[in-house]
Formats: structure tokens, C-alpha cells, sequence
């Protein structure tokens, strides 16, 4: 199975990028999905979560509080080492199976994270989406109605630009309109089939 990796910073587009795949029938397989379906209730992972940091990161339907979550480990490194090293091994694990249960041609493996852990090692080629610091800032402001200085806070923490752009194998310069992603999208949909049905090229 050929498995793309697709990835960019935050704002780049990644998701309006994937579900243009999936409408091609692309099967795709999404790594905060799965960071989300590991702690679901019920699971070890997130009764581990909550021994380790008591029962009120729950929320009163036994979900996860994620936002709480997130302020205790951006506030303590060994907090969050603790916590990747009980996560990323079981979402790693579904995504092998997700990957081997693909029925498309090929898939396409959606992670912010990619090229920041071991994820890389299960794609074969590296797609990125990328758009200036001035759009990322912008697009996310208006998404998520953030403050500037949390936003450029994710943006200095990620991964830099020039490392992402120099591991890329694929770019897609996301600028443009709708139309320009959509011929850019078609364009790598055909040398992606075309890479799958020849797999040693």
C-alpha cells in the first residue's frame, strides 16, 4: 500500500487538502482522530489519565477534558513526555491497522506531526501544504478566533517551514484559489495512482 504523508503547519489548509482527497476516493486516515478515539471512554488510556492526574480531567460524561489536559502538559515537559509516551505507541498501532484495512489505491496518512515523530517512517512519500506565516496567522485567527499571541506561540513550536519544505517530496502552495487546489490536487491524484499501480518506480 503506498501511504502518503500530508502535513503542513497550522492554517496551511490540511484538512480542506484531505477531504478534496477523500471526495477522490481516497481512504484517509487521520492522526488526531485517532489521538481522540485512544482516550475514549472506557479505554486503559484514559483511565491511566486519570490517575495520573485525578479524576477532574474528566468531564461530567466521563470524556476527556482536553483543554485542561492541554494546559497541564504545555506547563510541565515531563508531564508531556509522560503523556506521549502512553499515547503516540497506541495511535501508531492504529494506524498500521488503519493503513492495512485502506481499500483505495492508495492512503493518505493526515498529521500535523509527521515529520516531528516516528509517524514519517510509515509514508513512503511526503506531501506538504504550505502557505505563508502571515496566511497561517491569519486564516487561524479566523477559524478558531484565537489570540495572535497563542497562534504565533503554536507556530514558533511546530516544526520550522524550511525543514518542513526540505523534507517534502510533494508541496501544494496553497495561496491561490479554490480552483488552482483543486487542478494542484487532481494533478497528484494521477501520479499518486500511477506511483501505486507501480510501485517500484
Amino acid at each position: 500500500m503506498l501511504v502518503i504523508g500530508l502535513t503542513g503547519g497550522i492554517g496551511s489548509g490540511k484538512t480542506t487538502v484531505a477531504n478534496e482527497f477523500a471526495k477522490l476516493g481516497v481512504t484517509l486516515i487521520d492522526a488526531d482522530l485517532l489521538a481522540r478515539e485512544v482516550v475514549e471512554p472506557g479505554t486503559p488510556a484514559l483511565a491511566k489519565i486519570a490517575i495520573k492526574f485525578g479524576a477532574d480531567i474528566l468531564e461530567n460524561d466521563g470524556n476527556l477534558n482536553r483543554a485542561k489536559l492541554r494546559q497541564i502538559v504545555f506547563a510541565n515537559q515531563e508531564y508531556k513526555l509522560w503523556l506521549e509516551q502512553l499515547l503516540h505507541p497506541l495511535i501508531r498501532e492504529l494506524m498500521l491497522a488503519r493503513i492495512e484495512s485502506a481499500t483505495s489505491p492508495y492512503c493518505i496518512l493526515v498529521s500535523p506531526l509527521l515529520l516531528e515523530t516516528d509517524q514519517s517512517a510509515l509514508v513512503q512519500r511526503v506531501l506538504v501544504i504550505d502557505v505563508s506565516p502571515q496566511t497561517q496567522l491569519s486564516r487561524t485567527l479566523q477559524r478558531d478566533n484565537s489570540d495572535p499571541e497563542t497562534i504565533k506561540a503554536i507556530m514558533a513550536a511546530q516544526i520550522s517551514r524550511d525543514i518542513r519544505l526540505d523534507q517534502a517530496d510533494d508541496v501544494i502552495t496553497n495561496d491561490g484559489s479554490t480552483d488552482e487546489l483543486n487542478s494542484k490536487i487532481l494533478d497528484l491524484h494521477s501520479q499518486y495512482l500511477e506511483l501505486s499501480n507501480n510501485p517500484n518506480d
